[in-house]
C-alpha cells in the first residue's frame, strides 16, 4: 500500500512563502508522476501542481509564476515551493501519487493565508 507523508503546512500572511513536502513509501521515481492538489471550504479538489517521471511539470493558471513544485532526490520528496501567497491560496493541501490507473492521496496538510 503506498503511504503519502505531508509536511510543512502552516499559517502565514500574505505575500509570505511556504514549502510543503511529500514524502511516499516507495521512491518518487516509481511513480508515473506526483503533485499537489488543494481544496478550499465548499469547494471543488483542484489541481495545483503536478511532475511527471521525465521531470515536465504543469501548473495552474492561478498558481504560475508563484509556485514551483521540483524533487528533492536525496530526500525522495516532491516539494512545492509557494510564494507571494495570497488569502484565496487558503485551502487544505493534498499530495497525489498516480501508478497506472492506481491514484494516492496523502492526508492533506492546511494552508491558510491571512491578509
Amino acid at each position: 500500500q503506498v503511504q503519502l507523508v505531508e509536511s510543512g503546512g502552516g499559517s502565514v500572511q500574505a505575500g509570505g512563502s511556504l514549502r510543503l513536502s511529500c514524502k511516499p513509501s516507495g521512491s518518487i521515481f516509481s511513480f508515473n508522476a506526483m503533485g499537489w492538489y488543494r481544496q478550499a471550504p465548499g469547494k471543488q479538489r483542484e489541481l495545483v501542481a503536478t511532475i511527471t517521471r521525465g521531470g515536465s511539470t504543469n501548473y495552474a493558471d492561478s498558481v504560475k509564476g508563484r509556485f514551483t513544485i521540483s524533487r528533492d532526490n536525496a530526500e525522495n520528496t516532491v516539494d512545492l515551493q509557494m510564494n507571494s501567497l495570497k488569502p484565496e491560496d487558503t485551502a487544505v493541501y493534498y499530495c497525489n501519487a498516480v501508478l497506472l490507473l492506481n491514484s494516492y492521496w496523502g492526508q492533506g496538510t492546511q494552508v491558510t493565508v491571512s491578509s
